[in-house]
């Protein structure tokens, strides 16, 4: 089951992957970062845009945070520029920090409502799915941007949660 604490422990691991991934994306030039490698989301310029439009997305959902100002088909291009995304992906980690810090059981034990723009419907499911599903694309997408980063010639260290964050806490 979804506990605060576990969302504060996954929120930690998030916050230091992104920083991973956003220093070894630095390391390239911005051709390298746009250039297509065959992801979903084309690029690793791309895929960093779409993973933080979806942590916008629930961010706006979850704790009443602006939602993206573009549609998840353009969340690609969401920020051109790499310094403005590599801002705001550290405001938003903030953010989820802030909102992760307040969770509680109660909240947790909700549903919620809300129309869907990729499903093109009204959807409604339990706070504890939806958790799961948030973190769930984190890792999904940050691991795609992670392969291309590799192939590109560039570490990020560590992946595993069981070896990141006892580094941080401690």
């Amino acid at each position: 089951m979804i506990t605060p604490a576990y969302i504060r422990t996954m929120v930690t691991y998030n916050t230091e992957m992104n920083r991973r991934l956003y220093d070894a994306a630095a390391r390239l030039s911005d051709a390298e970062r746009r250039r297509p490698r065959g992801a979903f989301w084309g690029s690793i310029h791309g895929t960093l845009n779409h993973l933080l439009w979806g942590d916008q997305q629930w961010m706006s959902r979850f704790d009443n945070r602006p939602k993206p100002d573009v549609g998840i088909r353009q969340s690609a291009e969401m920020i051109p520029d790499f310094s403005v995304l590599s801002a705001e992906r550290k405001r938003v980690d903030a953010d989820i920090t802030d909102w992760a810090a307040r969770v509680d059981d109660a909240w947790l034990a909700r549903e919620m409502t809300w129309f869907s723009g990729a499903a093109n419907r009204e959807v409604r499911a339990p706070h504890r799915l939806l958790v799961t599903h948030f973190f769930n694309h984190q890792t999904h997408h940050r691991g795609q941007a992670h392969a291309m980063l590799t192939a590109a010639g560039e570490e990020t260290g560590d992946t595993d949660l069981f070896l990141i964050v006892p580094q941080i806490v401690e």
